[in-house]
């Protein structure tokens, strides 16, 4: 009969293990806090330009110097000209000319003066004028000393007297002054790196002679001479080559032409080896232009730009690179072009020097791609000149070749990986139309890698070309624009400065209202938006009208995160900005936003609380009037009564933040609420706290100062007197409007020398139909400010400690006002106070007469005329000014940085797809799926032997920290979990070692009811994501990480070393729990497969919560007499029925595909007593069956096709509880008669647990829970002794 009805399936386990986890989302797995994405100095501090050039030439043609003997033949090219084709004195306005004009290539606006063989006072005239009018922009000094002797020791370069018979020395010390800072020296000449090295000298010596001549003074420093660039042809003790294939002024030729001197450096390396046919003279032939990248000169100078900039950028250190190459445009090809100056003039035993010094890169492995380019390009040379197309040859696959090494990187770089040192490169193809859309695309895989990459993005200088990309009307660039420009505002939030300024906003503007684009796309562009309006009043003044339309229609799109960044940029755009709160007005952009309070997805309800509470927080206290106030306190009333009890932690922080606000509008008349209930909280000072009490200051204020121990039977008796009163809902006005008024009568009792309100009626005109709230009632005795209050109160009692904190700061900011006003009003004459209304726009205590009709409503009398109104009349609006931050807005007083955590999506690295991953199982893994399903095998045949065998072989018994309350195998594995009323234990039942303990941080009095294993893992792996749930008695579920963290292997270690629990999140899903003399407290029924929590108990209504969307998806009614409550709970996710026992014996099923009005289909009544237990069995066949027992020790099986019971166990004994396996169809009980007792659920007897095992065996202590382990058979009992001991199957 056993093996008949055995129903455990592997296969139904194996569904089990493959169920969707819950709470494994990162906003369970992560702190709520802004990602630290601190950008680094990309931006420079100050762009520079050479606006003056000084090009300075001592040739002295056709005179040698004396100190240098010239080999025949040597070089005698300067600038490219020949000096002795013509005469002197035009050979050397010839050179002028020329090296003038090759300057000019790279800096044509700069103001050019040449001195053609100068004298010291030419020089000095020069360079003057030259500082004079540059002011502070950088000056550049070019001296060719060919024709004067090699520089001195002392710092000294030569020039001419007048009538050119003497070499006359000119300081460097002097030259300084003269050309002030900042500014670049370019030294052509031998032994160069003595003056670069005695510049820095003379350098500090000026500096100290100004601390010395300026002591004391408040005058200007002076010029940072530490700060000029030199550059030098060679070392000290060297001379320049004189090689006749080379020009005489190789540096400046390598500094001003450097694809002249390049081409004609390879030919004469490479004489005779690859290229024939080729000769210095075809040089000059190469056809284009520089600037044209079409033409073969410009893509060889458009290589070398890309080659020379990835050399620097992988051997310079990043401040350098941006000083060098990225601040000023003729300083930065200069030293491109240097660094090919540094590998020609070493091939000829010159070292060229800078200040600031570069490291050696003449060995780069990039110029080896420098040379492959050059025999590409010269290769095809010949053929290119015979042609008469102008665009002839064929490009150099250089930039792709490099786009592929680029991309082999991100695919198979390893995660501690080198920078990829094709940044650069990528930089410059974006310059290209046909390469384009590769390079972004590669460029957004490496941004993708995290804020590290976009650092290295920004700092290579790219940021200029993708800014002047927003330009371009290409769709198919739209997703790799608008993905960059999110990776890089989420790093550095500063761009949007230049968004607004180059009117870049619009860009994105279009994408956001293209609704062919994807909505991931168009995620990225609200977002984008989102950062430029934020905090920044401009952005916010040219985007919101056409930004707001847009995200109120974006709200609506089934796509989760573009709805939570279309409602999070709403409430950027109007945060402080009053004209974009008005203009959302008209659109009823707060009403659109109620219906995300009830979106399934967490983070999209948190938006639209931020955005909610951003809308109130607009407007400064001068503008807003009647309107405004009414949408505000309607806002605040909706958030109240949809958000306050909302399952996740993050939405109910954003809840505390947005009603701080309204708090702070009407801080006087929640001051009178708070001192009101300080003092209902301190029955000690109930006698001396009345209002017209002279010693009430002194009690109040010692009762305030310490806040008192809040409890939830406190909250209860404080607003027991108002629970038949509800918030108003959104439809109400609640303040005053040409459409309707709330008249406030207050009346004087001068027998209790107090102030009594008379209720009266009020028009509820509607300000929006949201359809949110079904009942409207009136507004309570302390009208909306009560009821907020309470919300905060509520809130302070959280059971997440996050949100219970925010809310405690604002009754902390609320308790010191109170004390500080008791403390003030102590020296005043006694007042008498009305308690605070309903925010209303005329004068709070002023008496305005009731009509009839108020009367009849009301049910009091109106207060006469003649009656004292108080003499201190509150201000219209009670909006409190003090709390007022910069431009008159409101300072918060607490914040949540969920938005900027909401930005990580667009910074953190993102992970690889499942697809990366190999599909091949490991021999590992292969073993642990064997092992597993050897496993399985055991627990079916263990089962099987349920009825040859007694269920009595202790195999584990410990004792508890306390007394067990409930008792939860988990659903794989050999670990008991164990409550007593505030805290749980896991033992190891196999190993009898105690695995985590922790305190449940219960609030008050209450205690644990139930227990829940959520995402319980295979055997075979780790138990990263699996949760311990517990629910307490009241109506609050916490859910715990890392109980099942401690491996088999460090089980033996101390359990100190472990860290305990923590809490991942709490929310109360119940809040009619009915505490009685006799109660059950919260009861959970957990569904794995579908993340459904079923709750009930000490209530009549079953509610059913979806973990994964952290809300309250059904309220199911059980119809239930108002004197009885739900006393035991059970459902299954494999089938749609709920099962619930009553406290006066009723069994009723329900349905939850039914309407909640019909979704009882079964109830039965042959119970007469409280019920114990109620369990479902074959849950997921037709012929589903129900074992139920009450606490007379009756047992029945029901099956829900029949309309009554059969009877498997007669009362006996009374049963305190009882437990239900499903699979082996067995049902124990215990008893207070110190009784076990195991039946079939055939109704036969297998065994009953009396004692111990062991020698004297002592007698089990009454049974206070009981648990099956679902797969295995074993049976946990806890005893009121605080033991907890195991049973398995015995062998005898």
């Amino acid at each position: 009969m056993v093996e008949s009805i055995e129903v455990s399936r592997i296969t139904g386990s194996e569904d089990e293990e493959e169920s969707v986890a819950v709470l494994t989302e990162a906003r369970h797995l992560e702190n709520i806090t802004a990602p630290n994405t601190a950008a680094h100095s990309w931006r420079l501090k100050e762009r520079m330009k050479t606006v003056s050039v000084a090009l300075v030439l001592c040739l002295n043609i056709p005179v040698d110097p004396p100190d240098i003997v010239k080999i025949q033949p040597c070089a005698r090219l300067e600038a490219w000209i020949d000096p002795h084709s013509m005469p002197p004195a035009k050979a050397i306005e010839a050179i002028g000319n020329s090296l003038q004009k090759a300057y000019e290539r790279w800096q044509p606006r700069a103001r050019y003066k040449k001195s053609l063989d100068p004298t010291v006072e030419d020089v000095t005239k020069l360079c003057m004028s030259l500082r004079r009018n540059a002011k502070e922009e950088r000056v550049l000094f070019h001296y060719n000393g060919h024709g004067v002797p090699k520089p001195t020791t002392n710092g000294e370069i030569w020039v001419f007297n007048k009538s050119y018979t003497q070499y006359i020395p000119l300081s460097i010390y002097e030259l300084q002054t003269w050309m002030g800072a900042p500014s670049i020296y370019v030294y052509d000449c031998s032994n160069a790196a003595v003056i670069v090295k005695l510049f820095e000298q003379f350098a500090e010596q000026h500096e100290e002679e100004w601390r010395k001549g300026n002591s004391g003074n408040s005058s200007p420093p002076p010029p940072s001479f530490r700060q000029c660039i030199q550059l030098g042809a060679c070392g000290a003790k060297e001379i320049l080559p004189m090689n006749p294939d080379l020009p005489a002024d190789v540096f400046t030729a390598c500094l001003t032409t450097p694809i002249n001197m390049a081409v004609r450096w390879y030919l004469l390396q490479n004489k005779g080896k690859l290229l024939h046919g080729l000769s210095l003279d075809i040089v000059d032939k190469i056809p284009g232009q520089l600037s044209d990248r079409r033409t073969l000169l410009g893509e060889l100078n458009w290589i070398f730009t890309a080659i020379t900039d990835t050399i620097a950028w992988n051997t310079l250190p990043r401040d350098l690179f941006q000083k060098l190459f990225r601040q000023d445009l003729l300083v930065a090809s200069l030293f491109r072009n240097f660094l090919l100056a540094q590998r020609i003039m070493r091939s000829y035993d010159c070292t060229p020097v800078s200040s600031p010094s570069l490291p050696t890169t003449h060995q780069h492995p990039m110029w080896d791609a420098w040379d492959l380019a050059l025999e590409v390009c010269l290769g095809q040379l010949p053929g290119v000149l015979r042609s008469d197309d102008p665009y002839p040859h064929v490009h150099s696959p250089f930039f792709e070749e490099q786009l592929t090494a680029f991309q082999v990187w991100l695919d198979l770089g390893h995660q501690h990986r080198l920078p990829p040192e094709q940044l650069p490169i990528v930089l410059q193809v974006l310059l290209s139309q046909v390469h384009r859309p590769r390079a972004l695309e590669l460029l957004g895989s490496f941004l993708a890698l995290g804020p590290w990459a976009v650092n290295l993005v920004l700092s290579v200088g790219i940021f200029p070309y993708v800014l002047r990309l927003l330009q371009s009307t290409a769709r198919e660039l739209r997703p790799l624009l608008v993905f960059l420009w999110a990776k890089i505002l989420a790093v550095d939030p500063s761009c949007k400065k230049d968004l607004v300024r180059e009117n870049g906003y619009k860009y994105f503007l279009q994408v956001l209202s293209d609704t062919s684009m994807p909505a991931e796309h168009r995620t990225m562009a609200a977002f984008v938006l989102g950062v430029i309006v934020w905090e920044h009043p401009e952005g916010q003044r040219v985007v919101q009208g056409s930004l707001m339309p847009l995200c109120l229609e974006q709200v609506t799109d089934p796509h989760p995160p573009l709805r939570q960044w279309a409602t999070l940029c709403l409430g950027r755009t109007w945060h402080k900005h009053p004209d974009a709160r008005w203009a959302a007005t008209r659109d009823n952009a707060h009403e659109k936003l109620y219906t995300l309070l009830e979106d399934p997805v967490p983070e999209v309800r948190a938006a639209a609380v931020f955005s909610l509470g951003t809308y109130v927080s607009s407007l400064t206290s001068r503008e807003r009037n009647d309107h405004a106030r009414s949408i505000d306190q309607t806002i605040a009333v909706t958030l109240a009564n949809n958000v306050t009890h909302d399952g996740s932690p993050l939405v109910r922080q954003e809840l505390v933040v947005a009603l701080q606000y309204l708090i702070q509008m009407y801080e006087s008349s929640f001051l009178g609420v708070a001192r009101q209930y300080f003092r209902d909280e301190t029955p000690h000072h109930s006698n001396d706290l009345s209002p017209l009490s002279p010693q009430a200051s002194s009690s109040s204020t010692d009762s305030i100062t310490s806040p008192p121990p809040y409890s939830t039977s406190s909250l209860t008796r404080y607003f027991s007197r108002h629970s038949n009163k509800q918030l108003a809902s959104p439809g109400q006005n609640l303040g005053s409007s040409p459409d309707s008024s709330f008249n406030e009568k207050v009346h004087m009792s001068p027998t209790m020398g107090g102030v009594k309100r008379a209720v009266s009626t009020h028009s509820l005109s509607s300000i929006g139909s949201s359809g949110m709230f079904s009942g409207v009632s009136s507004l309570s005795y302390h009208g909306l400010y009560c009821k907020l209050w309470q919300t905060l109160v509520t809130l302070e009692q959280d059971p997440f400690p996050a949100v219970a904190n925010l809310a405690a700061q604002v009754i902390d900011h609320l308790r010191n006002k109170v004390r500080m006003s008791i403390s003030k009003d102590s020296t005043e004459h006694t007042r008498v106070e009305s308690a605070p209304g309903t925010p209303v726009n005329r004068p709070m205590f002023i008496v305005v007469p009731a009509t009839p009709q108020d009367n009849k409503h009301s049910g009091e009398s109106p207060p006469s005329h003649g009656e004292a109104t108080p003499p201190r009349a509150r201000s219209r609006n009670h909006i409190n000014h003090n709390e007022e931050g910069e431009n008159n807005f409101l300072k918060p007083l607490v914040t949540t940085e969920f938005v900027e955590w909401s930005a990580k999506t667009f910074i953190l690295p993102r992970q690889r797809s499942g697809d990366d991953t190999p599909t091949t199982p490991s021999p590992r893994h292969t073993f642990a799926d064997r092992s597993s399903n050897s496993r399985l095998l055991a627990e079916s045949e263990e089962r099987r032997s349920v009825g040859t065998h007694k269920l009595d072989d202790q195999v584990f018994v410990h004792r508890n920290p306390g007394p067990p309350a409930v008792l939860l195998f988990h659903p794989t594995e050999p670990l008991l979990t164990v409550a007593d009323k505030t805290s749980v234990t896991i033992w190891d039942v196999e190993h009898s070692q105690r695995v985590s303990h922790w305190n449940n941080n219960n609030t008050g009095s209450s205690c644990i009811s139930s227990l829940a294993v959520l995402n319980p893992s295979p055997p075979s792996a780790p138990p990263t994501n699996t949760y311990v749930a517990t629910g307490c008695d009241d109506g609050t579920v916490r859910v715990w990480r890392g109980a099942f963290l401690l491996s088999t292997s460090s089980r033996e270690s101390l359990l100190s070393d472990h860290e305990p629990p923590t809490l991942l999140t709490a929310f109360q899903p119940t809040t009619d729990v009915n505490p009685a003399t006799r109660s059950v407290g919260l009861l959970m029924s957990w569904e794995q497969e579908n993340g459904t929590l079923v709750i009930g108990g000490d209530s009549r209504t079953i509610r059913i919560w979806d973990i994964h969307a952290e809300r309250c998806t059904a309220e199911l009614p059980t119809g239930g007499d108002s004197n009885t409550v739900i006393t035991a709970l059970h459902s299954h996710q494999a089938g749609p029925w709920i099962v619930t026992g009553f406290s006066d014996g009723y069994i009723r099923v329900l349905d939850r595909r039914l309407p909640s009005s019909r979704c009882v289909v079964r109830q039965w009544r042959e119970h007469t007593s409280w019920v114990i237990s109620t369990h479902l069995l074959n849950s997921s066949q037709a012929t589903t069956k129900i074992i139920t027992g009450v606490d007379s020790g009756e047992v029945r099986l029901w099956d829900v096709r029949q309309a009554s019971s059969e009877q498997v166990c007669a009362p006996s004994h009374e049963m305190t509880a009882m437990a239900t396996h499903a699979n082996a169809h067995l049902f124990a009980t215990g008893s207070v008669n110190q009784v076990i007792g195991v039946h079939h659920a055939s109704g036969s007897f297998i065994n009953t647990i009396k004692y111990h095992e062991g020698f004297m065996g002592a007698r089990i202590a009454p049974v206070s829970c009981l648990a099956f382990h679902p797969r295995r058979v074993l049976l946990a009992a806890g005893t009121t002794d605080s033991y907890i001991t195991v049973y398995g199957l015995s062998r005898r």
